[in-house]
């Protein structure tokens, strides 16, 4: 007998030899009927592996995300059926699931391509054999096995993947008549799969190298209803209705120039005083918590990257150095800025009693981003983030991180974004080589991010892996409202670049003492944090942030003098509105205002001349009817005043 302990603790007894499958329907029948996937002893299981040992079982359903990946990493099996039978010969790659959904790479060769015409064959086919309800089975071969199947088909990408493998570590996934190299976590059989959409395709270099073969990489989904992939379809127009590209043209907030540079936006007047406000928001903010603004160069000497340790991380990432005519000089575009805000703290000797020095600046830093990465805003290669970094004792290091995490949450809940997790990001244990540090450091401050977590009371998870090369870190992760998660803000804690810069300040026992360093960046860059509040909000900004609040809109030029008096009035009461006095009709007006998003259209006639009002629509139909500029000044106001309170 094997002793088999759930996740709320249950503990029952199985024949050894029993599967995930047997526990789930010893649980009950109709929960086993949704189990999709399993964890044994934190190792990805099929639900049919036999279990032979004591240990802890986690049972997957498709509302869980583990769940989700099964089911569509088994799914990208079978369109790779689908694409080897309606391609012959085809040479098949890597299929993982991702994010939402799943992508198979293949080469096609030099002479067959794949468009958006041939998704409808590639469905029909895949669904096909989905419906044939084929097991998934899992079967261990040796590296002599698997290295004769692929060389005897001719697939050098799967046989270079089989190289790098130990013998004794390669399993094939096998159902109906199709083979794979596959390390396991499938759905029982693939008939669990009742719809599949092939998305997009898009070339892929082999292993990310551009110097490799440009391979196709088809993108698709599945789900086990019908019903699912048509609301997942119907969300997806949603957002490319929302789409920040398209939004951020149409109100004339940002562009690309490609003799500018790919990945290097510019920011049209609209997108520049959003950005402006968007700052002032959190100066304002960042004043009252008691920082101070620096601001430092857009580039540096490699040396201080090199000392940081960012360049050995980074350096590949970063463009090239800049050399100088003086030999041997060489400065770099800055990828970072904390170090150039640890010189900061260097500039001049620091008492215990001069700490917290809390370092703000708005910074641009520059990372080459491969070309095929780069994606309006939200993959660039200049970008400026709302960085800051808080020197401090290590006895003052847990109230700094509650107070960081205060402003976080000010700033989320500022404009809209209510529904998040926290996600404390530590060490992957089993590959140290990635980090820099002592270990009692990184365990200081993995513990200090945890209990501030807990003592504010945030919904948080940990996961390893994820943390920064010199320590760990605290993300907000975001569902904006199309129920995509998104990573908005981040706060890490660092015992590293204090040591590689030697900061110091002198205790109370008059010795010198390291600070602890912590990065925090609410908005995270300004880019990104703009394209992902545009596509939140559709382009519907936060009345106090949106570029143009209201547009006013004479019936015709006689009223045109009323018209101006208004805008005054309006302008006079800091309210940010424009005229618009074209000879045109109302309602081809009122339908322009309405696709710029602009919240109250001001209607000016005959009645409203006579009265001194003025007659106000909000975006979207609502009529508010006839009132006076100084109650509709007093009703921005309010509203401003409702969503935007004071930090």
């Amino acid at each position: 007998m094997i002793k088999i302990t759930l996740p709320d603790g249950t503990l029952k007894e199985f024949s050894k030899g029993s599967t995930p499958m047997d526990v789930a329907k010893s649980i009950s029948e109709g929960f086993a009927r949704n189990v999709i996937s399993a964890k044994f002893n934190d190792t990805t299981v099929e639900t049919t592996t036999p279990l032979n040992e004591n240990g802890s079982l986690v049972l997957y359903t498709w509302n869980d995300t583990e769940g989700k990946q099964a089911f569509w990493h088994s799914s990208s099996h079978i369109v790779a059926q689908a694409i080897e039978e309606l391609y012959p010969g085809v040479k098949l790659t890597i299929g993982p699931s991702i994010e939402n959904g799943f992508y198979y790479d293949v080469d096609l060769g030099d002479d067959r391509s794949i468009s958006d015409k041939d998704f409808p064959k590639i469905e029909k086919k895949a669904i096909e054999i989905a419906r044939g309800k084929h097991d998934f089975k899992m079967r261990s071969v040796t590296k002599k096995e698997a290295l004769a199947l692929y060389k005897e088909q001719g697939n050098e990408y799967k046989t270079e993947l089989i190289e790098n493998l130990e013998d004794g570590t390669i399993t094939f996934c096998d159902h109906d008549t199709f083979t794979d190299l596959c390390r396991g976590g499938h759905i029982p059989n693939t008939g669990i799969v009742k719809a599949i959409k092939i998305l997009s395709v898009a070339g892929a270099y082999w292993r990310g190298d551009e110097n490799k073969t440009q391979l196709t990489r088809i993108y698709g989904i599945s789900f086990p209803k019908q019903k699912e992939l048509t609301e997942y379809l119907e969300l997806l127009e949603q957002a490319k209705q929302r789409d920040h590209r398209k939004l951020g043209k149409e109100l004339e907030l940002f562009t690309f120039s490609q003799k500018v540079g790919a990945g290097l936006p510019l920011w049209l007047p609209k997108g520049a005083a959003l950005r402006e406000r968007l700052e002032n928001f959190l100066k304002k903010a960042q004043k009252k918590a008691g920082y101070e603004m620096v601001v430092t160069p857009h580039i540096g000497q490699k040396e201080l990257y090199v000392t940081s340790g960012h360049y050995a991380k980074y350096g590949e990432d970063s463009f090239q150095p800049i050399k100088t005519p003086k030999m041997d000089e060489e400065f770099l575009l800055k990828p970072m800025n904390c170090p150039h805000h640890c010189e900061v703290f260097n500039f001049k000797p620091h008492s215990y009693k001069d700490l917290p020095k809390r370092f703000a600046e708005f910074g641009t830093v520059y990372r080459y981003e491969q070309s095929g990465e780069l994606h309006g805003l939200t993959r660039v290669r200049g970008f400026t983030q709302d960085d800051a970094h808080i020197f401090c004792t290590p006895d003052q290091l847990d109230q700094e991180f509650k107070n960081v995490i205060d402003l976080s949450l000010y700033v989320l809940n500022s404009l809209g974004f209510n529904n998040f997790k926290a996600q404390v990001s530590v060490r992957d244990l089993d590959n140290p080589d990635k980090y820099i540090g002592s270990v009692e450091n990184w365990e200081k401050a993995e513990n200090a991010i945890i209990n501030a977590a807990k003592e504010k009371g945030l919904d948080y998870v940990i996961e390893s892996g994820e943390a920064a090369f010199y320590g760990p870190k605290l993300d907000f992760m975001v569902k904006d409202a199309l129920g995509r998660n998104w990573q908005l803000g981040t706060i890490q804690v660092d015992y590293n670049l204090p040591e590689r810069f030697d900061l110091t300040y002198k205790g109370s026992d008059n010795e010198d003492h390291r600070p602890v360093m912590i990065h925090r960046a609410p908005f995270g860059s300004m880019e990104r944090f703009i394209a992902l509040l545009l596509e939140h909000t559709g382009g519907n900004f936060p009345l106090w942030l949106i570029p143009d609040q209201a547009i006013v809109l004479p019936v015709s030029e006689k009223y045109e003098k009323y018209a101006k008096k208004v805008l005054n009035s309006l302008e006079n009461d800091e309210i940010r509105a424009l005229l618009d006095n074209r000879n045109e009709t109302v309602g081809k007006k009122i339908r322009e205002a309405e696709m710029n998003k602009i919240p109250f259209m001001i209607i000016i006639g005959e009645n409203e001349e006579a009265t001194n009002t003025i007659s106000v629509r909000k975006h979207g139909g609502e009529d508010l009817g006839s009132i006076s500029i100084k109650d509709f000044s007093d009703l921005v106001t309010s509203e401003i005043n409702s969503t935007l309170k004071s930090f």
